[in-house]
């Protein structure tokens, strides 16, 4: 695999009760832009997502947001970004996100956050993209998740091991030693 040089990123469009999913947030952007890795994400400028966007500006990274034309209010976009994409709808941003990136990260977050997962991850199952995907599991934040997909897998409706699939990882530093050994 070639060198990643974006990653899109699915979270929350709230910061949550845990502060350490703030920490995770803010730790993943510096470390984007200090790498010179291009973040997409979805636009918003408050939560997670808006943690992650500005810890990537302050380093001097680069942020692309992909938000539908319905969502663009009521996510209040990020109005600071270096480029924003506006869709027509939700099925065209998961797309856009797709085209655009070359991995997937997903940090704790919402319903949203859980469909573009799962999206990502059904496409890779299919043999849609062979790009990395990667949990990034604050705090055991994903774990219920995860003890929910082996027993998915465990009654025989998934052909493949989500760990096939999806990396997890505890931290940020954790994450590019996975994503560095996917480049190789």
């Amino acid at each position: 695999m070639a060198a990643v040089a974006s990653l899109c990123v699915f979270c929350g469009a709230q910061t949550g009760r845990n502060p350490a999913h703030v920490e995770a947030a803010r730790s993943l952007g510096t470390a984007l832009a200090r790498r010179g890795i291009t973040l997409i994400y979805g636009a918003g400028g408050i939560g997670l997502m808006g943690e992650l966007a500005d810890a990537v500006l302050a380093e001097g990274g680069k942020a692309v947001g992909v938000i539908p034309e319905q969502l663009e209010s009521l996510e209040v976009a990020h109005r600071g970004l270096t480029e924003m994409v506006v869709t027509e709808d939700m099925f065209r941003r998961k797309q856009v996100m797709m085209d655009r990136a070359d991995g997937f990260v997903v940090l704790p977050g919402g319903f949203g956050s859980l469909d573009e997962f799962f999206e990502v991850l059904t496409w890779k199952q299919l043999g849609f993209h062979d790009k990395p995907v990667i949990v990034l599991d604050s705090d055991g934040f994903w774990g219920p998740l995860f003890d929910l997909l082996d027993h998915v897998g465990a009654e025989g409706f998934a052909p493949q091991a989500t760990s096939a699939l999806a990396a997890v990882v505890r931290s940020t530093d954790e994450l590019f030693r996975v994503l560095d050994n996917s480049e190789a």
